[in-house]
């Protein structure tokens, strides 16, 4: 970035997701990208923090036996996944995105994104410490585990190359690479990888199991979901804004990427579900993700692919937050449903 003096002020019209004028990144009036600013009021809005949900139930719960082998491998595993899947996702938001992108209104809420992706990773070692699991195993589930180290592998993938201190918007391909890694980071990671880890987790939850942990989850998935409609919103902008990069073949492209992505989701719902348990089991997940990834295609204009309903219709009552939380009965906060979220 450079400034240099002048007397006309910065075209608003002018103003781009990415490869506006420098001067746009520092001055945030007059806006352009209102979906930016709305997303960063909300998630301000829904602000949390995990030590205000008390976990004493959990504990008795996880110390007793009446939780099953299989239902502790199942949490065990979605929360080794969630552990990996936003520390991925900080690093793509700091290390690829922010310096990139030239609205300020955008950078305003990345700045809110990052903040939020450390509260997650934050709530992942309260649960970890609450409940006395291994944090080793937990936070390295990745490297240990097949179907988690194959997903990392998928996303980490498509950093390469933008994480370079070389790499620059600017170029038809720079350009292209960069709307990839954000249509691979929104639709893919963010869009399609977090959502059958979410379910499992309110699985626990509609057994009045493991509470605590599952309210935190719920924060989660509300943030996690304003990510998504965010990453969305810039793509479909870029797209308006830059419409000689969403060519066909990029368009098969990702198609392509998200039909690999939902096979990769099967198979880490076969990890976590070898036997089942509350009724779910592996193929229930298969029909669930398909649903998800259509959801994703759909949002930024590319053809479905599976046509399969929705399972889990469930997964919308466990996404609502409107109301009021009594947190230790000492603090009452209620918390906002922006109206543009999109639940699954």
């Amino acid at each position: 970035m450079s400034l240099k003096m002048s007397e006309t002020r910065p075209d608003i019209n002018k103003r781009r997701i990415i490869n506006g004028e420098d001067a746009d990144v520092i001055q945030l009036h007059p806006m352009k990208h209102n979906f930016a600013w709305d997303a960063y009021l909300a998630g301000n809005a829904n602000h949390w923090l995990p030590t205000e949900i008390a976990m004493q139930d959990d504990i008795e719960l996880w110390k007793s036996d009446q939780l099953t082998a299989d239902e502790r491998q199942a949490f065990e595993t979605a929360l080794g996944f969630f552990t990996t899947a936003d520390s991925i996702a900080a690093n793509n938001l700091v290390l690829a995105l922010y310096k990139h992108v030239t609205s300020p209104e955008c950078r305003m809420y990345l700045l809110r994104q990052s903040y939020e992706e450390a509260i997650h990773t934050h709530a992942y070692q309260y649960i970890v410490e609450s409940l006395g699991l291994d944090g080793g195993k937990i936070f390295n589930m990745y490297r240990e585990k097949s179907s988690h180290f194959s997903k990392a592998k998928f996303i980490l993938t498509f950093n390469e190359g933008i994480f370079d201190d070389s790499f620059h918007t600017g170029t038809f391909e720079t350009d292209q690479k960069f709307l990839e890694n954000l249509c691979i980071f929104s639709l893919i990671l963010e869009g399609i990888f977090f959502y059958s880890s979410f379910a499992v987790i309110f699985g626990f939850q509609r057994q009045n199991k493991l509470v605590g942990s599952a309210e935190q989850i719920q924060y989660i998935m509300r943030d996690e979901s304003q990510h998504l409609n965010f990453g969305i919103n810039m793509i479909n902008a870029i797209k308006e804004e830059q419409p000689e990069l969403w060519t066909e073949d990029f368009q098969t492209r990702m198609v392509d990427l998200v039909k690999q992505a939902t096979e990769l989701e099967y198979k880490y719902a076969q990890d976590v579900f070898p036997n089942g348990i509350f009724g779910m089991n592996a193929d229930g997940f298969k029909q669930y993700i398909e649903h998800v990834a259509d959801r994703r295609l759909a949002a930024v204009g590319l053809p479905k692919q599976y046509h399969t309903k929705n399972p889990f219709p469930w997964m919308s009552e466990a996404a609502d937050l409107s109301k009021e939380k009594n947190f230790f009965e000492t603090r009452v906060t209620e918390y906002q449903t922006g109206g543009t979220l999109d639940w699954e």
